[in-house]
């Protein structure tokens, strides 16, 4: 996964001989100062290789892209910067000639009212223009900051670097995202279909594996293996699981071994599990806890094998450097038309949730019998921030689509089971007729971070897929 926070910024510094070069030189300076302050690194043309480390000949421009060309393996966006007018041209073919395919930012420093003599006036507003249109003809997708022109020691540039660097974070991310699915989705759930092919078509691979052999494997271990004594420890330190029998724990490590195990034997970055019936029935106990567990540690676990689902939670997670989790658009909360309750039996995260603990599925021990359903994660969501996404694979258009919408976590409370909370969305009855206009699935991916501007600008600008942004 990208890096939590931290992330390589290319840097080309746009410059115009007929401009003062002076401005370009310091707003060089001053824009590598501030990245680096912000935690980021950053690979830039330096002074002995350009006039000033700026891009503005086309040698100059061949210099950049070859220097970015020997760090495509750190770089994870772009950042155009235009301290004066800036040339177009010259920004263009830096970015084609380097070879890179990666999220770029077009930044253009605002001019002052009192300083717009011959010696001090900048013109990037109008160079900002020029140098979009170039990046158009030469077909290289872009972002546009939030106002035209930004101070960088301002409040909306820092807003647009931390949305960019999300955008990076998710497109390196998803791109070349290995997906684990377990076994087959429960038979009533047609809504966990998806095409392997157009993820494929995105450079998502989906790695599967049947449930008999997850079964078979956990089966062969025994209790008193030392991988298992530790995952039955290592459990009881992450989830209160005083009400859970020892036979319960010791089948939950069995089965968290063996998942953990595969996750890293195939480099997988996040997984769909087949939860139920199948391993309640023939193994005796339900995986939520060890896939909580997963998610915790940043490998994100989808429920009922909703592999689109888990590749949501997987976007959000590069998005905010935190976990995600699964959970049903699931009941009104009263009357209130900006308020629903989000549920599931669950596999939340921990960290989602207030005093969690560890019992049974209330769901599925009626049919399978409790000492057959104990595993879940449950507790109340925290209140917060918290953006959902959901993504799917579109086969009559060919298409992936999906929505992402920001909300808050409320301090409501619910008497109920599993893992629980309401979420209040601005305009709740627009997103959900939305949902089910387009047919969209009853899962969402939510993390407790509001990236949805981020999440959007990835997915629709850089994977080329269809996504709704509510606001």
């Amino acid at each position: 996964m990208a890096k939590k926070g931290k992330t390589t910024f290319g840097l080309v510094v746009g410059c115009r001989g007929f401009f003062p070069d002076r401005l370009a030189k310091e707003g060089r300076e001053a824009m590598i100062k501030h990245l680096k302050a912000q935690g980021h690194d950053v690979v830039v043309l330096g002074p002995s290789q350009s006039k000033h480390g700026c891009v503005e000949t086309f040698e100059e421009a061949k210099a950049c892209a070859e220097l970015f060309a020997q760090n495509a393996g750190k770089i994870d966006g772009i950042i155009v910067t235009l301290p004066n007018f800036g040339d177009e041209k010259g920004v263009a073919e830096a970015i084609k000639r380097s070879g890179l395919d990666v999220p770029v930012l077009v930044h253009a420093w605002p001019d002052d009212l009192d300083k717009l003599s011959i010696q001090y006036r900048r013109d990037s507003f109008c160079g900002k223009l020029s140098v979009c249109d170039n990046l158009r003809q030469y077909d290289i997708p872009y972002t546009l900051t939030s106002l035209h022109t930004e101070a960088i020691d301002s409040e909306a540039f820092a807003m647009d670097l931390a949305s960019f660097a999300a955008t990076c974070r998710v497109t390196t991310g998803l791109r070349g995202l290995r997906v684990g699915a377990i076994g087959a989705r429960p038979a009533a759930f047609n809504t966990c279909r998806y095409s392997e092919r157009l993820l494929q078509g995105s450079n998502i691979s989906v790695e599967t594996l049947d449930l008999s052999e997850v079964i078979g494997r956990a089966e062969k271990l025994k209790a008193s293996d030392a991988k298992v004594r530790a995952k039955i420890n290592a459990i009881r330190k992450y989830v209160k699981s005083d009400g859970v029998p020892q036979a319960g724990l010791e089948r939950l490590a069995r089965l968290a071994v063996v998942l953990e195990g595969w996750v890293t034997d195939n480099e997988i970055s996040a997984l769909a599990l087949q939860c139920w019936t199948s391993l309640e029935e023939y193994y005796g106990v339900v995986p939520c806890a060890a896939m909580s567990m997963l998610s915790e540690k940043l490998v994100p676990a989808a429920c009922e094998v909703d592999v689109c689902g888990a590749v949501a939670m997987y976007a959000l997670q590069c998005a905010s450097g935190t976990p995600s989790a699964l959970l049903d658009l699931n009941n009104n909360f009263g009357d209130d038309p900006d308020k629903m309750i989000m549920f599931h039996c669950s596999n939340l995260p921990a960290s989602f949730l207030d005093n969690p603990e560890m019992s049974f599925n209330s769901i599925l021990g009626g049919t399978v019998g409790q000492d057959n359903a104990y595993g879940t994660v449950t507790g109340a969501i925290t209140p917060g921030p918290a953006t959902m996404l959901r993504v799917s694979t579109d086969d009559y258009e060919g298409e992936i689509v999906g929505y992402v919408a920001e909300g808050q976590f409320t301090d409501d409370r619910i008497e109920t089971f599993g893992g629980r909370g309401v979420l209040q969305i601005d305009d709740l009855q627009f997103l959900l007729r939305y949902i089910c206009e387009t047919g969209m699935e009853h899962h969402v991916a939510v993390n407790k971070a509001h990236v949805g501007d981020g999440i959007a600008e990835a997915l629709n600008t850089y994977m080329g897929w269809d996504i709704y942004q509510h606001e």
